[in-house]
């Protein structure tokens, strides 16, 4: 795994919860908004967090770092979901 895919993951996985945020706002016009753009909010602060963490001086292990922080961004990002799950099912 090199630092280039993790690059690409952060920024496929975190675009397409955005993407899933929009669609769902798009179709279901009488969904919370504050509570999609607190979801967006998030996602917005984790692609910083992830962002400034990849670009990090890294002493020892890279792979061992790299491996914990791509968990880590699928963790959090399945976190998001779980939230916007719980959107879905209140708007309905």
């Amino acid at each position: 795994m090199n630092l280039r895919d993790i690059k690409k993951d952060i920024e496929y996985v975190l675009s397409a919860f955005v993407d899933d945020c929009y669609f769902f706002a798009t179709y279901n016009p009488a969904a919370s908004d504050e509570e999609l753009s607190n979801l967006l909010d998030e996602a917005i602060d984790l692609y910083n967090e992830l962002k400034d963490k990849v670009n990090l001086k890294i002493e020892g292990s890279k792979k061992a770092y790299y491996n914990a922080l791509r968990k880590e961004t699928f963790e959090k990002v399945d976190a998001l979901y779980t939230k916007l799950s719980e959107v879905v099912k209140a708007s309905n």
